[in-house]
């Protein structure tokens, strides 16, 4: 007699049905992808920037507004300062502050100890002291011209001098201009182009990445945190304090956004990034507390509800261990359109000047810069490279929050 087969049907968490969902989604998953480089590229920039000095500020003015393409010479200028090297850490969050200063040239020659460089769009040579562009020499305790140096010596092809240190070295014009070659002379190709300070657009743009994304998240936090205990105590408790916040939030509901973040800013009496984060976070709480207020005001009368009363549990321990958890799919999707939301809300308030202050760079601030230049002198970059950057950070929050709300709704069918 044959063995009986036994069924054995499975039980999943409502969580495993969520996730399937949106595994099924695509548009969905697209957005989850580039939020997820999006992400890497913000934490990680200075590592990817082609320049990755603090707020990718490297420029040269003679190649502003230069086209996505453009290559050209430059000449780096060793500073007479101390450079310090920094970590993997530190240069991964802040950068690493450069050790010259550039200019762009068109050609180059040397003659003994003296450079001279004809400067890119011009035809008259400029003279440079060539060991003023490779080493840099010992100023003391005063800051004096770094050719007052009073141990230089040239003695025919050899040079003698004093290092920042204050020690005496000596090396040969063959030396000096071979280090020159490797260490002060570089090919850069902009892929994006320049803006109008001559600053790589493409390291901007990867920065601006951080900036968006940073206020995004925190404006989030502040308005989930503000939102949902606002909600909790008005759907929980009701009464006189339900209609007050009912009635704050629909004062706060009425003002223009983007005139209440200006308020806000006034208010503050400051400009800058913290600024646009709690600027932006004060101004997209309410939505989270109407849904949070109206979820708990259908689910506190639920049997588990009334079960945690009468074992005697305090409202905050009702609230935020059996109630909150039962509606973080509706909050949860609201988070990330509300992402979306401060990304364009601090776009606009750094196209206005209110948000992120130059030379920080900010997808908001790289179309204010453009904005004047895409007519008259045909920088059509300046402007479609952040813009594209701000519509695909939207675009991709709003895939991601459409796929969790058909994720989080039990009647969406799971196709196999």
């Amino acid at each position: 007699m044959a063995d009986k087969l036994k069924i054995i049907e499975k039980h999943h968490s409502p969580n495993y049905f969520v996730k399937k969902r949106l595994q099924r989604n695509k548009p969905a998953l697209f957005g989850m992808i580039i939020i997820f480089l999006a992400a890497l590229v913000a934490l990680f920039g200075y590592l990817i920037m082609p320049d990755e000095t603090p707020d990718a500020n490297d420029g040269a003015v003679q190649i502003q507004q230069k086209p996505p393409g453009f290559t050209t010479q430059i000449l780096k200028v060793r500073k007479n300062t101390r450079v310090d090297k920094n970590s993997f850490i530190q240069l991964a969050l802040f950068g690493q502050e450069s050790a010259y200063t550039i200019e762009p040239i068109e050609s180059y020659r040397v003659e003994g100890f003296d450079l001279y460089i004809t400067p890119f769009g011009q035809l008259q040579e400029k003279h440079y002291f060539l060991p003023e562009v490779v080493k840099t020499f010992y100023i003391g305790d005063t800051a004096v011209a770094r050719l007052n140096n009073s141990k230089m010596r040239v003695s025919g092809d050899t040079l003698q001098y004093l290092n920042l240190q204050g020690d005496l070295k000596t090396v040969t014009q063959a030396t000096l201009v071979q280090e020159f070659k490797d260490e002060n002379l570089e090919t850069r190709t902009y892929w994006l182009g320049t803006d109008k300070s001559g600053r790589d657009m493409l390291s901007r743009l990867i920065f601006g990445t951080r900036i968006s994304l940073s206020i995004g998240f925190v404006a989030v936090l502040i308005s989930m945190f503000l939102g949902i205990s606002l909600g909790a105590l008005a759907g929980f408790f009701g009464g006189k304090l339900d209609s007050f916040i009912v009635w704050l939030m629909s004062v706060v509901w009425s003002i223009p956004g983007i005139m209440l973040v200006i308020a806000i800013s006034i208010a503050l009496q400051s400009r800058g990034v913290w600024v646009a984060f709690i600027a932006v976070g004060l101004t997209m709480w309410v939505e989270v507390a109407r849904v949070s207020r109206g979820q708990i005001l259908s689910i506190k009368e639920k049997l588990y509800v009334e079960s945690a009363r009468a074992f005697g549990l305090s409202n905050f321990r009702i609230v935020f261990n059996h109630i909150l958890p039962n509606i973080l799919g509706p909050l949860i999707v609201i988070a990330t359109s509300n992402f979306a939301a401060a990304i364009l809300l601090e776009a606009g308030l750094s196209f206005l000047g209110l948000s992120v202050q130059p030379p920080t760079p900010s997808w908001g601030i790289m179309i204010f810069e453009g904005y004047n230049s895409i007519i008259t002198d045909n920088s059509w970059h300046l402007v479609i490279f952040p813009a594209l950057a701000i519509c695909l950070m939207v675009l991709s929050f709003n895939l991601l929050g459409n796929g969790l709300r058909d994720a989080f709704d039990p009647k969406t069918i799971i196709r196999k």
